[in-house]
């Protein structure tokens, strides 16, 4: 794979199904014109695949109950109403789309009510003068004219998005089928955040999660509330013991939604499945964790807790891969052992539907970024989206364990180049720190081995996938077990007669950028050169800084000073001897801007061979969803980099 080859890295969307109607929503980069191209694709039950829209840019599809409408996303050109993603509704049997919404910055996805009429969703409102709407004086200012912004609040801004409370997110309903629907107005005011919006059984009321006390003060905890679709107060269903979201209900009332528990630790929480069965305006009902919080991680992007007769599939974390498994609904802090396997393989379920006793997923592979299967008793793969990328070709995936210095077992892949070897070595370490390495193809691996590198990717202690215990070993403890077990990963490769030891870089981005940075201070004779990008190399001014540090530093690094200063690479620059590459994106306010200028100017100050790579218009996640001429030139920079020092 080169790096122009990330437009055959084509992802299906979340699955709709409805009867033999299957559709998703297939998303690649296009560079030609530096976008994300996405468009609706019917999937046919017996296999292959035709158009449903042509895009560019259409998404979300949801399929009425009835099953005669189909409810999507699309965006035009230009600005505004235009340009964002609007709801639109067209027959499932065919015919036009007709757009639903117009609203400045967009709407979400749209949820079908019982009655196949009524579409709830939500949608960022701008207060009036800001993103190119009017102000007080009938005029529209550029950003840069916009009225100063009062904040008052630490939960004013995040990466990807911007600033917040300015633009909160409200919940609508609206009557999809009537033409001569006015645009309608929130259903909830804007003190706070509304997600994940899903209907009751009845289609009177709209369930959603939001902040406690109506978002009253900063918090990332999340109940479970409800609002009457004709308008009126919310109330509060669970009051939930920490971050809750997509809940669904059953046939029979009972609802069911993910959950973490804050008892213990905030950052590296185990997301368990719970249950609740809510009386309308009876009060907080009382909650039960189903999964055991130890061994059950739930992966909530794969979609919603889908109840089934007696159980409900969930996908869940395990050793790299994501299964599906299902949970009694009887169940009480059940183990992953104990929860029977519906999908299991070295494999990720990207995400999954069902519709009475059928059900489709997205599954990924280390030859696939993600197709759509049938699973049954004996699984159908339906689609063949990425035989370009196969075509282009996919190196091989040798999973490597071994064990720390201290015993501890250690688990990672490794990927070959062509070749005999010996081959140079790239130690690539994720971010997060709680996620984790999977077993889906990876296009960073993928680009480096077709370059002839041998990639060492894993998961340390800290990542997600291997139990609670495991992702909360590096709390207070950043830069300890965790190097262990990046070195001991990288030692068990090096064993290999193919790889070469005299030629091995480190690398790695967020989490990855910190371990980067570290391992360059610390065990900087291990390595030829580094690449640190979009790091966290100075706790103390993180704490202030990035979207999330206000919380995040204090629940993984303490909040003592001297620990923040000592746990932080910045403070150690004057170790790095190697060549190092300091790659950071402009607007990322999540690892901001200043972690890489103050790593920069302190690796020079200190006489070190050290460059910083910018790139203006991106945030955070450039090398996941960033636009994709920089995701390309970001590539071209690595290769470049790595073939001058290795």
């Amino acid at each position: 794979m080169r790096p122009a080859d990330i437009e055959a890295l084509v992802v299906p969307g979340r699955p709709a199904l409805r009867g033999n109607l299957l559709l998703t929503a297939l998303k690649k980069p296009d560079l030609k014109t530096n976008a994300a191209h996405s468009a609706l694709r019917r999937v046919s039950l017996d296999g292959g695949e035709s158009a449903w829209t042509q895009g560019p840019r259409d998404s979300a599809p949801s399929i009425s109950p009835d099953g005669r409408w189909v409810a999507f996303l699309r965006a035009g050109e230009g600005k505004g109403a235009e340009g964002s993603p609007q709801v639109h509704v067209m027959p499932a049997d065919g015919g036009e789309a007709r757009r639903v919404t117009s609203l400045h910055l967009g709407a979400g996805e749209p949820v079908w009510a019982p009655d196949s009429r009524r579409i709830a969703f939500t949608a960022r409102v701008p207060a009036a003068g800001r993103y190119g709407t009017e102000d007080a004086d009938d005029e529209t200012p550029e950003p840069a004219a916009e009225a100063p912004r009062r904040i008052t609040r630490m939960d004013y801004r995040i990466d990807d998005v911007g600033f917040l409370r300015d633009r909160m997110t409200r919940l609508f309903v609206v009557d999809a089928l009537d033409e001569d629907a006015a645009e309608p107005e929130p259903l909830t005011g804007d003190a706070f955040d509304v997600t994940h919006p899903v209907w009751s059984p009845d289609g009177a009321r709209v369930v959603f999660t939001a902040p406690p006390d109506w978002g009253a003060v900063e918090s990332d905890a999340r109940d479970i509330c409800a609002i009457s679709a004709e308008g009126g107060d919310p109330e509060v269903l669970v009051r939930t013991e920490g971050f809750s979201e997509r809940p669904a209900f059953a046939a029979d009332g009972t609802l069911f939604y993910f959950g973490q528990s804050f008892a213990e630790h905030r950052e590296a929480a185990m997301t368990g499945l719970y249950a609740a069965t809510p009386e309308f305006g009876a009060g907080p009902a009382k909650f039960r964790r189903l999964t055991d919080i130890e061994t059950v991680d739930c992966e909530t992007s794969a979609g919603p807790p889908a109840p089934r007769d007696g159980d409900v599939l969930v996908a869940v974390r395990n050793r790299g891969a994501v299964e599906l498994r299902a949970v009694p609904v009887d169940a009480a802090d059940a183990p992953l052992a104990e929860l029977p396997v519906v999908h299991a393989d070295r494999a990720v379920v990207r995400s999954f539907t069902l519709d009475g006793s059928v059900l489709a997923a997205v599954i990924a592979t280390p030859a696939s970024s993600g197709d759509v299967v049938l699973l049954d008793a004996s699984p159908k793969v339906l689609t063949d989206y990425s035989k370009p990328l196969r075509d282009k070709g996919i190196r091989p995936v040798v999973e490597l364990e071994t064990t720390a210095p201290d015993g501890y077992p250690v688990h990672g892949w490794l990927v070959l180049p062509e070749g005999e070897g010996p081959h140079p070595v790239l130690r690539v370490v994720h971010g997060g720190p709680f996620t984790q390495q999977d077993w889906a193809v990876f296009d960073e691996a993928q680009v480096y081995a077709a370059a002839g590198y041998a990639v060492v990717l894993g998961n340390p202690r800290g990542s997600a996938g291997y139990g609670q215990t495991h992702g909360h070993a590096i709390t207070e403890a950043f830069g300890t077990v965790d190097v262990d077990d990046v070195l001991a990963l990288l030692d068990k490769a090096l064993e290999r007669p193919d790889l070469d030891a005299s030629r091995v870089g480190i690398m790695g981005g967020s989490y990855g950028g910190f371990m980067t940075s570290w391992l360059a201070a610390h065990h900087g004779d291990r390595f030829k050169a580094a690449w640190s990008e979009r790091a966290v190399n100075a706790w103390d001014s993180m704490v202030g800084s990035s979207d999330i540090g206000y919380f995040f530093v204090d629940a993984y690094i303490g909040t003592s000073l001297e620990v923040q200063r000592d746990r932080s690479p910045l403070y150690h620059a004057d170790k790095i001897k190697i060549p190092f590459a300091v790659v950071h994106s402009e607007q990322d306010w999540r690892c901001p801007l200043e972690q890489a200028q103050r790593m920069f100017v302190a690796l020079r100050r200190a006489g070190a061979p050290a460059e910083l790579l910018l790139f203006p218009g991106e945030g955070h996640e450039l090398s996941r969803s960033g636009r994709p001429r920089h995701r390309v030139q970001r590539f071209d920079a690595i290769l470049e980099w790595w073939g001058r020092h290795l």
